[in-house]
Formats: structure tokens, sequence, C-alpha cells
């Protein structure tokens, strides 16, 4: 019987770590990061994955492109609020919740009195719910994100007079 080799052998044993890619993978999907690098020793792993931009061309009917023009103006009442001594800005990057759960009431709204340490919503970074509280007594005057909106570090979140 002649000898052939045999296909179902398994090859030299790989460097690399498939579960360990899988894993990083994974945690790019649960935390929605687009890159993650691992290293340990003389081995680096990157993980990456790419994100494509769509872009879309709509015509606007002229009564919505009218409504665009209070885009800019949105943009200058955040810029005002932003030097206000009552703003409350975002300490993280995240989504932030009005409300403690979907179904129940806002921590606070337009015009609510707060005391200082008070929650006024929470921001959900890393699947970690960290209140947001008032820095000072006051009224509510402003909020300018709505629920379940992504917020950036430093961003202004609502104003407290």
């Amino acid at each position: 019987m002649a000898s052939t080799p045999a296909k179902d052998k398994k090859p030299a044993e790989s460097r690399i770590d498939q579960d360990m890619i899988r894993d990083l993978a994974s945690l790019l999907n649960d935390t929605g990061l687009t890159e993650i690098e691992w290293s340990e020793g003389n081995l680096k792993v990157r993980v990456a994955k790419t994100v494509q931009a769509v872009q879309a061309s709509v015509a606007l009917p002229a009564m919505a492109a009218a409504g665009a023009v209070a885009a800019p103006a949105v943009a200058a009442a955040a810029d005002d609020a932003a030097s206000h001594p009552g703003a409350v800005k975002s300490p993280m990057v995240g989504t932030a919740y009005l409300a403690p759960d979907p179904t129940a009431a806002p921590f606070v709204s337009v015009g609510s009195n707060v005391s200082a340490g008070q929650t006024l919503m929470i921001v959900e970074a890393m699947k970690t719910m960290n209140p947001i509280t008032a820095p000072k007594g006051g009224r509510v005057a402003r909020i300018l994100i709505e629920n379940q909106q992504p917020v950036e570090f430093g961003q202004v979140l609502l104003v407290i007079e």
C-alpha cells in the first residue's frame, strides 16, 4: 500500500489564538467600538471593523426646508447654554436617559425645582448607569437633550437657574 499524505492531519500549532480574536471581535460588537488592540510579549493583535458612511440626498419640500433654518438656532442655544453658570455637562460619552426606566416619569422636566445632589438623569457608559446629579439647587430652565440620545463628554445636558 502506497503512503499518501493524510488529509486529516492538523497543521502545526498556530501562534494565533482564534478564540481570543473571536472574544475581541465580540467585545467590539458589545461596546460599539470600531477597533481594539491587545498585546502580550512580542504578540500584538489588532481587531478592527470598518464603518461605512451612507450618504443620502433627499429633496426637501418648501416647508421642510424652512424648518431646517431652525437647526442653527438650536446650535446657537446650546452654545449659549455652555457658558451659563448653571449648565450641567456630561462627564462622559454615553447614552442619556431622562427617566429611570422606559415606563417611568422623567427625573426632572423644565420648570422642576431641584436641590443639590438630586438625580437629574442617567448616562449609560459601557453598560454602567451613571447618575447625573444637580451641582446646585434651582429651577430647571432648559433640557437640551432627548431621552436615549447619545451624548459627548462636556456636552451641555440641561441648565439650572
